[in-house]
């Protein structure tokens, strides 16, 4: 199984197309700083940096996530779950949250899946994210909230949320628990 991080991933695709980290800067609207602290950190950005950059670099998404092709149908058993992304709050700031690909190694995929575990978020300072495509949610455990555009809603274990995902929105934990939620996240070709 190949372990190699986004970053490493991003710094390979961009050597074999000849892009550097300005005009990846460039193409993507992200700041080269940030671009650069995430080829040589072991981080992930939420999910809008990230699908800008694999965008930009004319990949899927899941470029980053696979490590292994598999065969129809793909089996994600519970026990073999790694925690493979842990996305940023903000600059400087705690992990918000765990991702694990359920799609990882189907590789014709045209849907990103994923079991989250949401962190509780210190401080109220959150940043909404909005990017191509769709977003379905179902919670799983603890209580999850979801603001979308001007609106908060508040979600609980079996509640579920579909949103179109150009509209900025941030999913988190509410309180001061953990939540767990599947969600699965379309992006258009």
């Amino acid at each position: 199984m190949n372990l190699e991080k986004v970053g490493a991933r991003i710094t390979k695709i961009m050597a074999q197309k000849g892009i550097s980290l300005e005009v990846l800067a460039e193409r993507t609207g992200l700041e080269s700083g940030f671009l650069k602290r995430l080829q040589e950190e072991d981080i992930y950005p939420s999910l809008g940096p990230l699908l800008k950059i694999a965008r930009s670099l004319g990949v899927r998404l899941g470029t980053f996530l696979d490590d292994q092709i598999s065969e129809d149908p793909l089996i994600i058993r519970k026990s073999d779950r790694k925690g493979e992304l842990s996305m940023l709050r903000a600059k400087d700031r705690p992990v918000a949250s765990r991702f694990y690909s359920l799609g990882r190694g189907k590789t014709d995929r045209h849907m990103e899946p994923f079991f989250i575990e949401l962190l509780p978020e210190s401080g109220k300072e959150i940043k909404l994210s909005s990017h191509e495509g769709e977003e379905f949610i179902v919670v799983i455990d603890g209580e999850v909230e979801v603001v979308y555009g001007k609106k908060t809603h508040r979600l609980l274990a079996g509640d579920s949320i579909y949103y179109n995902s150009v509209v900025p929105h941030h999913v988190g934990s509410f309180g001061d628990s953990a939540a767990s939620i599947y969600a699965v996240l379309y992006f258009p070709e």
